[in-house]
């Protein structure tokens, strides 16, 4: 099967139905294995899946540069979207600087590694209290303009900021965590989005892995992946996360289908201005996220899933303190 296409914000932006988050490819969930990443890039182009999500952080620097190499001669078949907004110092991220002198330096500099000379979709990673929003779109404005940019999307934003933001350029895209594990959007964000004409992008539509229904808990994760230290992935928290997503195994099971294939279809279900992008660095669960796309749920399905794992159902914070600061709201 190939993929639907979809369009994102009022400015033309076209993406895959379904997208590929490409941050594990260099970090946070293990090992990497650079043959099996780039083999996965290439089987998403095959499968229509071309919407590809990378960040100057991830690494830092080498997922972009992975995807460099990943995209020799097939730059023109993919929407490639990466972020800036962190400030970098040693290896490592020590905070947040979208200061308009830096964001034209993080563009010029993912640019080369990423071996092209335009960004498709560039987002502010994460917003920056101490750098007014506004002064944020018109410097991405002016990267437009000088055709090293297509369109401007936000990450993590709270209604207000993509308001301002949208008033000096326009927002296409917002990209945000948005799954049947975690709801915040609904109330405030998804309708503003709507009522500007911005699309949304969730990131970790598969709730960190949870969904998929294979788990373990924290503390049986290496040192070195992201769900040893997730509070869901925690103590009580587990126990309480593990029944409450018993539902979506239980209709994946009556569909002869994979609980993440739920998860993904329900969010597919949610609206047409949307485009997940599971993260994933294997060829096989590629394969099983896209197959998602050609899922159809019913109501009864659709009401069942919404009421186990309705807003606040899921048990434990979605992020540590220190990560949670980091969001707009």
């Amino acid at each position: 099967m190939t993929l639907q296409t979809r369009k994102l914000g009022s400015q033309g932006l076209k993406v895959s139905a379904i997208g590929l988050g490409c941050m594990g490819m260099s970090q946070s969930y293990g090992p990497a294995d650079e043959t099996e990443s780039i083999a996965t890039v290439h089987r998403a182009i095959e499968l229509g899946c071309f919407f590809l999500d990378t960040a100057e952080v991830y690494g830092p620097f080498i997922n972009e540069e992975l995807l460099g190499r990943a995209l020799a001669g097939k730059r023109d078949q993919v929407t490639l979207a990466t972020k800036f907004g962190f400030k970098i110092e040693g290896g490592k991220n020590v905070g947040t600087n979208s200061h308009p002198e830096h964001i034209r330096e993080v563009v010029d500099a993912s640019l080369k590694r990423l071996r092209t000379d335009h960004i498709d979709l560039l987002y502010q990673h994460r917003v920056d209290r101490n750098v007014p929003i506004e002064d944020v779109a018109g410097t991405v404005g002016d990267l437009v303009k000088q055709g090293k940019v297509r369109f401007f999307g936000l990450s993590e934003a709270g209604v207000d900021t993509i308001r301002r933001a949208h008033a000096v350029h326009p927002v296409s895209a917002l990209q945000s965590e948005y799954s049947l594990w975690e709801r915040n959007l609904e109330q405030d964000i998804i309708p503003a989005l709507r009522e500007l004409g911005i699309g949304l992008v969730p990131f970790s539509p598969l709730g960190r892995g949870f969904l998929t229904g294979e788990i373990k808990r924290a503390e049986e994760y290496p040192e070195d992946d992201f769900r040893r230290n997730d509070p869901r992935y925690q103590g009580k928290n587990y126990d309480a996360n593990v029944q409450a997503a018993q539902v979506v195994r239980d209709i994946a099971a009556n569909l002869h289908a994979k609980p993440g294939q739920i998860a993904l279809a329900w969010l597919l279900h949610k609206g047409t201005d949307l485009a997940p992008i599971p993260g994933t660095k294997r060829r096989t669960y590629l394969e099983e996220n896209v197959a998602a796309a050609s899922m159809s749920l019913n109501d009864a399905q659709m009401k069942a899933l919404n009421e186990a794992l309705a807003p606040g159902k899921t048990s434990g914070p979605r992020y540590s303190e220190k990560m949670m600061a980091l969001v707009d709201r």
